[in-house]
C-alpha cells in the first residue's frame, strides 16, 4: 500500500523510542516532579511527545494521500492546500509551545552557569534563525510544508541553493529545530532537552521513511 510505503521504520523507532522513555521513568532516572497550570510535569512531557507525533503522522497521511489519490483536492479543489496548510502550522507551532510549557512545568532539573547557557543559547539561536530566514526569503513555508504534493508544478522548479540551502540540501531539519532545545537550556529543563531530542531525531525519520521516497517519486 503506497500510503504506508517505507512506515514500518517509522513505527519501530516510536516503539523504541517511546519505550526508553517509559522505562527511564519507571526506574526513576527521568524526574517528573513539577506542575503548571495545574497540569503535571508527566502530563505535558506526555502532552509534549504526542504532538510532534500527532504532526508528522498527519503531514504522512495528507501528503500520501494526494500524492498518489489526490484525495484533499478532489474533495476541496484550490482549497485543498490552504485547508492542509492550516493544520500543519497549527501542529508545528504548537510543538514549540509544548516544549516551553514544558520547560517551565521542569525547570531547573539541572544546573548551568549564566556564561554556559548564555554560549549554548547563541550557539543554538544563531543558526536556527538563519535556517528560518532561508526558507522564508528562498524557498516559502508553503514548500516548506509539501506544496510540492499538491501542485505538480513545483516539480519542473530548480532546487533552492542559496542562503542555508547554499552549504546544505536540508538547512530545515539540521538547523531550524535547533531552536526547539533553546527552552530546555533557558529554563535548565531536562526533560525539555529530551523531548527536543526525540523530534529532531523524529523529523529524520519522517525525512527517510516519508519525504525522501516522495521527493524520488515527484522529482523523478
Amino acid at each position: 500500500m503506497k500510503l504506508l510505503k517505507y512506515q514500518g521504520w517509522h513505527l519501530l523507532f516510536l516503539v523504541i523510542s517511546c519505550g526508553v522513555l517509559w522505562y527511564l521513568i519507571e526506574i526513576g532516572v527521568l524526574v517528573l516532579d513539577g506542575t503548571l497550570f495545574g497540569i503535571t510535569t508527566y502530563g505535558w512531557f506526555v502532552f509534549a511527545l504526542l504532538i510532534p507525533i500527532i504532526h508528522q503522522v498527519y503531514v504522512l497521511i495528507c501528503w500520501r494521500l494526494e500524492l498518489y489519490y489526490k484525495s484533499i483536492t478532489s474533495r476541496f479543489r484550490t482549497n485543498g492546500f490552504k485547508i492542509y496548510k492550516i493544520g500543519f502550522f497549527v501542529l508545528f507551532i504548537a510543538r514549540f509551545f509544548t516544549v516551553i510549557l514544558l520547560a517551565l512545568s521542569s525547570a531547573n532539573s539541572f544546573e548551568f552557569d549564566i556564561w554556559t547557557k548564555v554560549s549554548l543559547i547563541v550557539l543554538l539561536t544563531i543558526p536556527a534563525l538563519y535556517a528560518f530566514h532561508s526558507v522564508k526569503t528562498y524557498f516559502g513555508f508553503d514548500k516548506a510544508a509539501g506544496l510540492d504534493h499538491f501542485d505538480i508544478k513545483i516539480s519542473k522548479e530548480p532546487f533552492v541553493k542559496r542562503g542555508i540551502f547554499k552549504y546544505t540540501s536540508n538547512g530545515m531539519y539540521k538547523f531550524a529545530f535547533l531552536f526547539f532545545y533553546v527552552p530546555g537550556v533557558i529554563w535548565s529543563s531536562e526533560l525539555a532537552l529530551i523531548v527536543a531530542l526525540f523530534s529532531h531525531v523524529y523529523i529524520w525519520v519522517h525525512y527517510y521513511s516519508t519525504e525522501l521516497p516522495d521527493i524520488k517519486y515527484i522529482y523523478k
